[in-house]
């Protein structure tokens, strides 16, 4: 969980980096609250919301994602977070299944097995490195949308992080998502496998573009889960870990 919030002014123009540190003096927060009131932060409250600031609501939209990307990276960054999960479960590819079933026939089925679990593998591996680069997606929620993703569906914050990030998201993890395989042996199962079904008479060849699967897979499940957090946030007061948390979505 990061203690750094950023505050974008409602132009767009970054405004404010503020580090919330324990022990900042009276002088400091005097400060901190002018330079919010000088671009309209604490004044321009929203009868819609219960009196929140649009301030507030950014920052407390930001901090939802931020807790429940914490808590699915907690949950899916380990041993078979991926593999034994039927929601995200990442699948063998559908375009080898001609190939698995050749191998199968003929005792070498163990291959395409191989392949799914470390596809897992590297989904598991890969989580808690993206931890960082999703926190610095969400400092891209900007004060134009928080009202509207305020009043949306429970999958509402998620969902534009998903369809504002997924393309820098994607370059991002890429090399993450490529390196994890490599480690994990996926691309060495995979490199086997296909090997192996080439060498078998009268089959059609096989091309598959692993590290595209795998990131798409990666992405589905993490964003899966990021929305099932936020609902859980705004829907269950005791998830509410932090005093923004409590603000925004309601005490208990």
């Amino acid at each position: 969980m990061t203690n750094r919030y950023i505050a974008l002014s409602r132009v767009g123009i970054l405004a404010e980096a503020v580090l919330i540190v324990p022990g900042m003096s009276e002088a400091q927060f005097d400060f901190l609250n002018k330079a919010k009131s000088a671009i309209g932060l604490d004044s321009d409250k929203d009868s819609g919301s219960g009196g929140l600031s649009t301030g507030d609501i950014s920052l407390g939209l930001r901090d939802a994602l931020t807790v429940g990307t914490e808590r699915v990276v907690g949950t899916l960054g380990k041993s078979d977070g991926f593999n034994k999960n039927p929601s995200i479960h990442i699948p063998f590819p559908e375009n080898l299944k001609t190939a698995q079933s050749a191998l199968s026939a003929v005792g070498m089925g163990n291959l395409g097995e191989d392949l799914e679990l470390k596809l897992n593998r590297a989904a598991e591996t890969a989580t808690p490195i993206a931890k960082d680069i999703f926190f610095d997606a969400i400092t891209q929620l900007t004060l134009d949308d928080v009202k509207t993703i305020l009043n949306g569906p429970t999958d509402a914050a998620t969902k534009y992080l998903q369809g504002k990030m997924t393309p820098s998201l994607q370059t991002a993890m890429r090399p993450i998502i490529n390196s994890t395989l490599s480690e994990v042996g996926a691309v060495q199962s995979y490199d086997n496998m296909v090997g192996q079904y080439s060498n078998l008479p009268f089959v059609p060849d096989v091309k598959n573009n692993l590290t595209n699967y795998a990131l798409e897979k990666f992405l589905d499940g993490i964003f899966y889960y990021l929305a099932k957090e936020e609902k859980e946030i705004r829907e269950n007061p005791t998830k509410r870990k932090t005093e923004i948390l409590s603000k925004v979505f309601g005490g208990s």
